[in-house]
């Protein structure tokens, strides 16, 4: 029974990081973190290795499974795909008809997330207030960078899938947002709706290949600078709120594949000139309580988690 609760928790898990990864602006990897799994996911993913893969060739497929934590990663990429496959559609109708209140729920859950993990930090230092800085820095400038055209050929929906995986396992830095920068996002995520299987194939192949060779260096990191590493991931999160400010103004619009106008590129601006500059009511009643349930959200989950682990 407790392995059930383990695993189905698990799966809520995944279904949240799936959520989390259809938005541009937000990291699956920030709610692996938030839920406590992070660790553990980059074990799993670094237990594929050559030693272990071989255990295939002489069909000890058991061994294998129970090797890489086959329950806990199936548990996990069952409850992201649901999420992708089932989730895909309302977040991009929120995205398009309510996005105020969506980003301002993703802000409160990102910011009281890196906070929570900040307390976490028993030994302050130089170096760690360096990392926290540095990792602000880096995900405000990354968040900051213009979409691009680039090419459609089948070649590249494999390097934007290697190039996105590694964004998507670091909290803060979206691997939607990524994919948007590389022009790649809308494109997928009609080959999600469409089912597009060759595309979504060599998507999946590229992320495989790129999450493989990157969580070793997460991993390292965090073995050899764990307390620095802690804190340049929730610098992360705190420099990705520049992405998820709820007001913004579009400055550029593009054609879509589907011939819709679509945003390009925006500018954050204040609730008090939206109004004017947008000709849109701000809605800062449904911002505020959007950005207090992201933290109650959160605070519950930790408070949840803290329960299960005493029983």
């Amino acid at each position: 029974m407790d392995t059930v609760k383990k695993y189905g928790l698990t799966y809520l898990k995944g279904i949240a990081m799936g959520a989390a990864d259809i938005v541009p602006g937000v990291s699956g990897g920030s709610i692996a973190l938030i839920a406590g799994i992070y660790q553990e996911l980059l074990d799993s993913i670094n237990a594929f290795n050559l030693d272990n893969l071989l255990l295939l060739k002489s069909f000890r497929i058991k061994e294998f499974y129970a090797r890489v934590n086959g329950n806990f990663l199936l548990s996990l990429l069952t409850g992201i795909m649901t999420s992708i496959f089932t989730l895909s559609g309302v977040i991009t109708y929120l995205m398009e008809v309510h996005p105020i209140p969506l980003w301002s729920f993703f802000s409160g859950l990102i910011l009281i997330s890196a906070f929570l993990i900040l307390k976490e930090i028993k030994k302050w230092n130089v170096g760690v207030v360096l990392a926290i800085a540095a990792g602000t820095a880096f995900a405000w400038w990354v968040t900051n960078l213009p979409p691009t055209t680039t090419p459609d050929d089948y070649w590249f929906t494999f390097v934007a899938g290697a190039i996105a995986i590694c964004a998507m396992i670091l909290p803060g830095i979206s691997g939607s947002f990524i994919l948007l920068i590389l022009g790649q996002y809308e494109r997928i995520l009609q080959a999600v709706l469409d089912r597009d299987i060759l595309t979504l194939a060599l998507f999946a192949s590229g992320c495989l290949v790129g999450i493989l060779s990157f969580s070793r260096v997460v991993s390292y990191l965090l073995r050899k600078f764990h307390t620095a590493t802690i804190g340049l991931l929730s610098g992360f999160m705190l420099g990705s709120v520049n992405e998820l400010w709820p007001w913004k103004l579009v400055t550029s619009w593009r054609t879509s594949s589907s011939g819709k106008e679509v945003p390009f590129l925006s500018e954050n601006i204040l609730p008090s000139t939206f109004a004017e500059k947008v000709g849109e009511l701000p809605q800062v009643e449904w911002a505020i309580g959007a950005f207090l349930f992201g933290i109650g959200l959160v605070i519950f989950i930790e408070w949840l988690a803290s329960k299960l682990q005493q029983g």
